[in-house]
């Protein structure tokens, strides 16, 4: 199966629900409307002619400089080890809007999306322990955002100056 004819069964049961489709080197990205977004990874998941059965990543992307809405998206890299493809989805969010969380499909989104919240702030609906990953708990701010303040404060890197 190519990847294309998964585009055309997500599109069977879900005709709305791409957004955009575009395959580059022989990989796939699929654009979602957020709305069904936990639909089409179950089913992702469950049909046998697709068997996304892992979620490989799922990082987020600020596209702030570049001045696209919305502002941030999700991606999502899936794997059918059945099917030896993978496969790429994406979800737009702006400032303020949330995602739903995936970890009702795949467990393993947990620690994921805590990344993502995390380091860009972006909230996932029902996620069971979403709070900060990596940073401290007081941290402020969001740190991959393109908005967060650098302080320019020099940074002492143990190395002798130019000459």
């Amino acid at each position: 199966m190519s990847q294309s004819n998964v585009a055309e069964i997500i599109r069977e049961a879900f005709p709305n629900a791409i957004l955009q489709e575009e395959s580059f080197r022989d990989e796939t990205t699929l654009l979602l409307r957020r709305e069904d977004l936990v639909a089409v990874a179950r089913m992702l998941r469950d049909d046998p002619r697709l068997a996304f059965s892992m979620l490989k990543d799922c990082c987020g992307v600020d596209y702030l400089t570049l001045g696209r809405r919305p502002r941030f998206a999700i991606a999502y890299q899936l794997y059918s080890l059945s099917h030896n493809r993978s496969l790429r989805l994406m979800v737009g969010v702006d400032e303020g809007e949330t995602v739903p969380s995936l970890t009702g499909v795949w467990p393993n989104a947990n620690w994921y999306e805590r990344e993502v919240y995390d380091m860009f702030g972006i909230p996932f609906a029902d996620h069971p322990d979403l709070r900060r990953i990596l940073m401290p708990d007081d941290f402020g701010g969001h740190p991959l955002r393109k908005d967060f303040p650098l302080g320019n404060e020099p940074v002492d890197h143990g190395l002798p100056p130019r000459s």
